[in-house]
């Protein structure tokens, strides 16, 4: 590490020393400084409310359960039941790759909202959501469920959604859905993934059945992978490769269908373990389901996973797993080759939602980069626990990082590129730091799995060594 444990100490204080002490003393207490050997979960407190007048990067439940869960479904049309704002910011914001033709297989590039007026605020939304349902059953027939997403209006005024999904699902006969994730509700867009796995749990799982002449000892469904730019279908092709049957994929690129038989596979492959640890929970409860996690960023990652996994099953697939490692042994080093001279020694400071701030980390590190900063937007203190052991003694650790801490901190730190979300990409490359969006790659993509890995070392290598940043310097490099 470039800074030791008492540097970053001081850093954190000089960053929270423009605090009253009150906000002092709740902001210091979501920081902390990397050791491996302490309690992860008490490195940083996490999953509490954002301090009052402090600007946040955090989304709210809306966002987790339509922007992550749900959102990314392909065969299912989700309403947005309220004002027309939340609805259309949702739209396009996650870059949520599915195949079928649009429109007859795959209903992900639209958005539909009730388009809520101040009249609908006060004598109530229920018939105008009915409608909705009926238009949009007519004019999509092949539709194969939907998906109601209260906004924060609805549950103020209390509109009986339920009731009127209940009465358009015996209309129909398909799943119509509704998902209780007002804004409003818990800390962040956490408890939004976490209503959105309960209501797969209470109307989706179990109500379909897996072809017993289709049925494998191999059967798998991986969860957690949204396909940002392709990452699930690179994720599968690996799978795949070792021999695996993936039956399900939730929920990127996925299927309403292939969701409701995810209880006949004999493991679930976990990669996002903040949005869909619930559900694999209730998997393992009810079906005797077990779950492992994983992480395809980087081919060190991969390596590891390959072989966690391949040790599940029997002999036939360890001997696949260790082929598949070696056949992309060359083409990885090759990679690495030639990035890793452009990119040795660079400073990277990431503040991401989900599992990016602990498992990027490998990638960077293949590639000969140091993070030096971690942060987290809705972690709870069971991430801390698995980040404390990827990151390296010494690195800030950070939770509900806002946007003065951020810049402050990258004053000290001076990272060499800046990893975060599209809220906070404009404030560091006008500061000069060259910047990657890694919350939906930037529009590039795929980075996960062997297909992934160079382009995220290309446009790592892209991001920090353009010739643009001649003509801009972060603070540290004026005067």
């Amino acid at each position: 590490m470039t800074i030791n444990f008492k540097q970053s100490e001081e850093i954190i204080e000089e960053v929270l020393k423009v605090y009253p002490e009150k906000p002092k003393k709740n902001r210091k207490e979501h920081f902390g400084v990397n050791k491996k050997e302490d309690c992860g979960s008490c490195i940083a407190k996490s999953n509490l409310k954002s301090l009052p007048g402090v600007m946040t990067p955090r989304g709210c439940a809306y966002a987790g359960s339509k922007g992550v869960v749900w959102g990314a479904v392909k065969d299912v049309i989700n309403i947005s039941h309220g004002p027309v704002g939340c609805g259309i910011y949702s739209w396009g914001t996650r870059r949520n790759l599915a195949s079928g033709e649009i429109g007859i297989e795959n209903f992900v590039p639209f958005q539909f909202t009730t388009d809520f007026k101040e009249r609908d605020i006060v004598f109530g939304g229920d018939k105008k959501l009915e409608q909705a349902i009926k238009e949009l059953k007519g004019l999509f027939p092949t539709v194969k469920g939907i998906v109601v997403e209260s906004e924060c209006p609805i549950g103020l005024i209390g509109d009986d959604i339920e009731a009127v999904a209940k009465k358009t699902q015996a209309e129909f006969n398909i799943p119509v859905i509704p998902v209780r994730c007002e804004g409003f509700r818990g800390v962040s867009q956490s408890l939004g993934h976490h209503i959105a796995n309960d209501s797969i749990r209470d109307f989706v799982v179990g109500n379909g059945k897996l072809d017993e002449s289709k049925k494998t000892k191999y059967d798998v469904a991986i969860l957690g992978d949204y396909n940002i730019g392709g990452d699930m279908w690179a994720s599968k092709k690996v799978f795949e490769e070792i021999g695996l049957n993936v039956v399900a994929h939730w929920s990127g690129d996925g299927s309403i269908e292939k969701m409701q038989i995810t209880h006949e596979v004999k493991y679930l492959l976990l990669h996002c373990y903040r949005s869909m640890n619930y559900i694999a929970r209730h998997f393992e409860e009810k079906y005797a389901i077990p779950w492992v996690e994983y992480n395809f960023f980087g081919p060190t990652k991969i390596k590891e996973s390959l072989r966690k996994i391949a040790a599940l099953f029997d002999e036939n697939i360890q001997q696949q797993a260790e082929k598949v490692i070696a056949r992309h042994e060359n083409e990885m080093q090759g990679v690495i080759d030639k990035y890793r001279p452009r990119l040795e020694g660079k400073k990277v400071m990431l503040l991401v939602g989900g599992l990016r701030p602990r498992h990027v980390v490998g990638a960077y590190e293949d590639l000969g980069m140091e993070v030096v900063a971690a942060a987290y937007e809705f972690a709870h203190s069971d991430d801390y626990e698995r980040t404390t052991k990827e990151l390296e003694e010494g690195v800030i650790v950070t939770d509900d990082m806002n946007e003065y801490e951020f810049v402050e901190l990258a004053n000290r730190l001076k990272p060499d590129l800046v990893a975060s979300g599209i809220k906070e990409k404009y404030v560091f490359q006008k500061m000069g730091i060259p910047f990657r969006q890694m919350h939906s790659w930037d529009y590039s993509g795929p980075y996960h799995g062997y297909d992934g890995f160079e382009i995220f070392a290309k446009d790592m290598d892209l991001a920090i060594n353009s010739p643009v940043w001649k003509f801009v310097k972060p603070a540290w490099k004026k005067n």
